[in-house]
């Protein structure tokens, strides 16, 4: 299976989520939110700094439930970013 490269909406869809959730997190380490939410530490990193620009429904979902953030509002701030610049998730 061909994967299609993703467009430059995806990715800064992708940093926007990654840096709303890094915000979210807050002052919890990443591990601990890894674990309750049932991934990997390496999998939250590359979402927080936008490496993993498209994580699947079912992670999102997981993190949004253990940060305590409807999956409504945090689609309607990824979607509002679009006007901000983001920071380089570099």
């Amino acid at each position: 299976m061909v994967r299609v490269p993703l467009d430059p909406e995806d990715i800064r869809r992708g940093q926007a989520l990654g840096q709303l959730i890094r915000e979210a997190r807050a002052d919890r380490t990443l591990g601990h939110v890894a674990a309750a939410a049932g991934i990997s530490p390496e999998t939250l990193r590359k979402i927080e700094t936008g490496r993993i620009a498209t994580p699947s429904f079912a992670i999102v979902a997981a993190l949004a439930d253990e940060l305590d953030i409807s999956m409504d509002d945090l689609w309607s701030l990824v979607k509002a970013s679009g006007s901000a610049p983001l920071r380089d998730a570099s």
